[in-house]
């Protein structure tokens, strides 16, 4: 509303347009939160769209080097933050060689704890479902996006100038790349909702994995903030039982 009444008094600069505010306050006592339900997708979802995006862009004949690299890119993100929900800051300022690093074959992300909302140093390896796609991505794609042999140690680089690309432009590929393979435009935020709820659904007999995975010291901050595991249950469990009424 208060980029409203700004535009508005660009248009006509001498009319007071204070009833705008009070109008936006009425509907900000009504207002409710978008529920994340409808944009919640599960982890193996993510990672299958992820590395579908990658092959196509390395089968395709139809792609220039740079776009064939920023589609890499772009689909890289998502299944690696799929697999490794790290928060939104950390996993844009990735580094190779210091919270990105390989250790014998497999890739991982160190985070210090200084860089963690925990306070807590986060050690975790990557699915070696990833390591070609890393591989390729850090071999022959990265290189075209820096430009440069003395390109920047960041892991993200931009597809405009090789610059790294910050934390709020890892957002919005991340979100315009979900939104375009699977129909959803997923945040980096939602996918730690989708990582916790992927583990509850499928890692039931460990029941601490989904905080573990979130980085969290209480399972209940997960459960109260991430988890959407029973309702998408309780889903589930519905439409088992309308389809044996539609079978009668």
């Amino acid at each position: 509303m208060s980029s409203g009444r700004r535009c508005f008094a660009f248009i006509a600069p001498g009319r007071d347009f204070t009833w705008l505010s009070e109008i936006g306050k009425d509907l900000a006592l009504v207002a409710r939160p978008r529920s994340k339900f409808d944009r919640l997708v599960l982890t193996e979802v993510l990672v299958e769209a992820g590395l579908t995006l990658i092959h196509e862009a390395e089968h395709s004949r139809n792609l220039t080097k740079l776009a064939r690299a920023c589609q890499v890119r772009n689909g890289l993100m998502v299944a690696l933050l799929a697999l490794c929900p790290v928060r939104r800051k950390n996993f844009a300022a990735l580094q190779i060689g210091r919270s990105f690093v390989k250790i014998h074959d497999k890739w991982w992300i160190v985070l210090s704890a200084s860089e963690t909302k925990e306070n807590r140093a986060d050690e975790r390896p990557i699915n070696e479902l990833l390591t070609h796609a890393i591989d390729c991505y850090l071999g022959q794609h990265r290189p075209v996006l820096a430009r440069l042999d003395n390109a920047p140690s960041a892991l993200w680089l931009s597809a405009n100038d090789g610059a790294p690309i910050t934390d709020k432009q890892v957002a919005r590929v991340i979100r315009m790349t979900t939104l375009s393979t699977v129909g959803v435009e997923v945040s980096p935020h939602l996918f730690r909702t989708s990582g916790a709820s992927a583990a509850a659904i499928h890692g039931g007999d460990n029941p601490h994995l989904a905080s573990a995975l979130l980085h969290h010291t209480h399972p209940n901050v997960t459960n109260a903030h991430y988890n959407r595991a029973t309702s998408l249950s309780a889903a589930e469990d519905f439409r088992q039982i309308v389809r044996q009424y539609e079978k009668r």
